[in-house]
Order: C-alpha cells, then sequence, then structure tokens
C-alpha cells in the first residue's frame, strides 16, 4: 500500500439494529478516510453513531439484530466481509481501540502486568519473560513512574489519568498501524486531559500510527487531528481538515457545537450557548434534513428535502450537508463571529437581502 492511498477507507457505512421499539439507524450512510499516519477526529453528541461506526470498523457490533452494510476497507482488505477469526487476529494487533472507561476495560482482580502480557501474548508467541520486560517497556513509554515497580500494581491503585494511560499501553501493545480512541479522557480533569492528548499526539509521531479520535468536545480535537468528521443523527453533516472547522466551519450544528464550548477571547461572565432541542430519536428521523427542528435558520424546503453531502464551493476538501446557500452560510457565520445571537445573525443576513 502506498503513503498516497488511505489505510482505512468507510464507504457508505451504515449499521441499524432491529429493536422492539422499531428500527434504530445508529449510523446511515456515512463515509471518510484515514491516511497511514494521518488523525481524524469524529465529532458529536451522544447519540450521534460515532462510537457505533469505529466499534463496527473493529467488528464489534455483529449482533444477531444488527443490519450492516458498506464497505470497511483496512489496507485495501474488507472488514465487513472478513470471518470473525480473521477479525480476531486484526484486532490489537492492526488496529487497537482505547475505550472511555478504563476501570471497566481493566479487570479489577489481575495486576496490570498481568494483562498487559497478555495483550501482547495474544498475537505474538513470545515467552512470558520478555512479555513482561515489552509490558515494562510500555508502561515507560506511556510516562508511567516507575514501571518496574508498578507493573505489579491492580488498575485500583492506579488514579484515573494512569489507568488510560495503561489502556493506551495495552492498545500500542502489538504497534497497531491504527489506533482508534473513543472519549479517551471522559471523567479526567483539564490538566489529565492535557496530558492525555499530548501523550496520543507524541505517540502518534514517534510510532507513525493513524489515529481515529472519538468525542463529543471539539475542544479535544484542536491540536490533535488533521481532519475533522462532524456526526448528527447517524450521518456525517460537515467534514473538512480541522483549521477550517474552527475558522470557516458551514453547518449550523457545527457552529452550535463552536459556540457551547467556552472561549478565551471572549468575557468570562459571558453565558455559553447551548443548542436548543435534543437530538432526534434514531427510530423516527425526522423528515428532510434532520436537523431542522433545531436549526435556527430553518426554512420549509429543509423540512421535505434530505441535504447530500456535497463539496463546498472552491474548496474541495470541505463538504458539508446544508441547504442554505453558501454565501448565506458564510455570512451566517461572519455574524455569529461578531458575537450575535442566531435570531439576530438570521436578521442581519436577512436585511441584506439574503433568506436566511
Amino acid at each position: 500500500m502506498s503513503a498516497s492511498e488511505p489505510l482505512l477507507s468507510v464507504r457508505d457505512l451504515r449499521v441499524h439494529f432491529q429493536t422492539d421499539d422499531g428500527l434504530v439507524k445508529a449510523v446511515d450512510g456515512i463515509s471518510y478516510d484515514v491516511m497511514p499516519g494521518g488523525a481524524l477526529g469524529i465529532v458529536g453528541e451522544s447519540g450521534s453513531g460515532k462510537s457505533v461506526s469505529s466499534l463496527t470498523v473493529m467488528g464489534l457490533t455483529r449482533f444477531p439484530n444488527a443490519r450492516i452494510s458498506g464497505q470497511v476497507l483496512f489496507e485495501g482488505r474488507d472488514l465487513l466481509t472478513a470471518s470473525n477469526e480473521e477479525l480476531r487476529k486484526i484486532r490489537g494487533n492492526d488496529i487497537a481501540m482505547i475505550f472511555q472507561d478504563p476501570l471497566s476495560s481493566l479487570h479489577p482482580f489481575y495486576k496490570v502486568g498481568t494483562q498487559l502480557v497478555e495483550a501482547i501474548r495474544a498475537h505474538t508467541e513470545v515467552p512470558k519473560r520478555a512479555a513482561r520486560v515489552r509490558a515494562t517497556e510500555l508502561l515507560a513509554l506511556v510516562d508511567i513512574p516507575e514501571p518496574a515497580r508498578r507493573i505489579d500494581d491492580y488498575p485500583h491503585e492506579f488514579s484515573g489519568g494512569m489507568r488510560q494511560r495503561v489502556m493506551i499501553a495495552m492498545a500500542l501493545a502489538n504497534d497497531p498501524r491504527l489506533l482508534i480512541a473513543d472519549e479517551p479522557t471522559t471523567a479526567l480533569d483539564v490538566t489529565v486531559q492535557a496530558q492525555i492528548l499530548a501523550l496520543i499526539r507524541r505517540l502518534q509521531d514517534e510510532l507513525d500510527t493513524a489515529v481515529v479520535m472519538i468525542t463529543h468536545d471539539l475542544g479535544v480535537i484542536a491540536e490533535t487531528v488533521d481532519d475533522v468528521a462532524v456526526m448528527y443523527a447517524g450521518r456525517v453533516v460537515e467534514r473538512a481538515p480541522v483549521q477550517t472547522i474552527f475558522s470557516a466551519p458551514e453547518h449550523p450544528y457545527t457552529w452550535g457545537l463552536l459556540r457551547s464550548i467556552p472561549r478565551m477571547d471572549l468575557p468570562r461572565a459571558l453565558d455559553l450557548v447551548p443548542i436548543p432541542g435534543r437530538p432526534p430519536s434514531l427510530i423516527n428521523l425526522p423528515s428532510g434534513c434532520s436537523f431542522h427542528p433545531r436549526c435556527p435558520y430553518v426554512r420549509e424546503r429543509h423540512r421535505k428535502v434530505d441535504p447530500p453531502l456535497d463539496a463546498v464551493p472552491g474548496d474541495p476538501g470541505h463538504r458539508v450537508a446544508c441547504l442554505l446557500e453558501p454565501q448565506t452560510r458564510r455570512k451566517l457565520w461572519r455574524e455569529l463571529q461578531a458575537g450575535q445571537a442566531p435570531a439576530e445573525a438570521r436578521a442581519a443576513v436577512e436585511r441584506e437581502g439574503e433568506p436566511a
């Protein structure tokens, strides 16, 4: 595989679950690429489908009630058609995942070193002593102090941040080509969050590992990833380089996510601006644009027409699923950046003769 070809290529992935209440469209036709050594952020509220999409890449959603279609190409091989045995060889070896709750991911009855040794020996035929040496090296790699001593501690003897470092060490045990981090900083204080994110960035650079970062917090991915896919109601509604997402976003949902996080350049007493309403039911999605019940700029046709993910004019690397005209979207974002509320921004654009 050449460096110009994607390491992971997801095409029109759909993951639906048949339940007693109806068909849950958890992931409903998403596509994205991750280049070798690159980093992609998948952002969205809880229930947007971001975790389900990555669990499907790992082959962890093959339930009897699941309907999975599309393609998940890893180094050109479709993981959706791979057998369970083939996936077991790939998981932890070529693709590894860091889960958001390390305390529930680590077995409380076994020492950290024992669990690391097991992760190493599951994919490589090495003696226990050599695996233990490797486990100690991994703990040192993720900056755990006194790794030769801490290797014999139990998970409850580590802090939350240190447990997350152990999970990162376990994920890196067999030098995976792709690392999926599912909310890796949840429940950690801000200082520890920064340390974990800096650690992931450093390891990505040192080991040339591609990263998929899943989060609900745009602040987490600001300096961590190269590209961002914003998900809403099981779909990607905007995809662009990370700098573009922060400087020139074009979807009202992305604007809402950005306005709901604190900013250093605004007065401390200024209230955060939450996105109104609630995410829709994935069983009974709204007609037309799925975001229209919460969108301050909705028009009548938005309730009927489902917008495709199209390239932004003049910026082929930026795609957005929105029926507002490109010039209208840019004017609205400028008004929001100037501190206007959504209703005021809409009124300002309409005064200029643009319906918003």
